[in-house]
């Protein structure tokens, strides 16, 4: 079965004008969104998710209790050496604890096959962690298929 389909020259000047527009803006590119799961009432866990919306990303969160929290980083891949307090998933991806927006948008632009990230721990001046200027040293693990890590950035101590 066929349909032909009637366009007007308004609607496709307007289609023209719309990709054209797209195209030459890559900076209006869509953002993919961030889904965070976290304790319930976790403060740093809220800052991170403040801290994303800051810097452009659509997030939206929800809280689980305890053990369905930890069931969750399991049934995503992160590796118990890995874990933070919350989790993000983008884009197929994995965002364990307090990843930097920097790197996750490496890591959407390089695409590497791995489970995704992890900020182990809670490293103070991390995003969602405190003043950045007084930060201590952490790294930015990627998240291999086997459980391995393997250091994605680092970040020094400031302050």
């Amino acid at each position: 079965m066929t349909h032909a389909y009637k366009l007007s020259r308004r609607s496709m000047m307007s289609s023209s004008l719309a990709m054209l527009a797209a195209s030459a803006a890559p900076g209006w590119a869509q953002v993919p969104a961030i889904h965070v799961v976290k304790g319930t009432g976790c403060g740093c866990c809220n800052a991170w998710v403040a801290y994303l919306r800051e810097e452009g990303f659509s997030v939206t969160d929800e809280e689980r209790y305890g053990a369905l929290l930890t069931a969750f980083k399991s049934e995503v891949g992160v590796p118990p050496r890995m874990i933070s307090c919350h989790t993000g998933m983008v884009d197929g991806y994995v965002l364990e604890g307090h990843v930097p927006a920097t790197e996750i948008r490496r890591l959407l632009e390089e695409r590497p096959d791995v489970i995704g990230l992890a900020v182990p721990g809670m490293p103070y001046g991390s995003p969602g962690m405190g003043p950045e200027e007084e930060r201590e040293a952490y790294e930015v693990l990627l998240i291999n298929y086997d459980g391995t890590g393997e250091v994605f950035a680092n970040y020094e101590q400031l302050g």
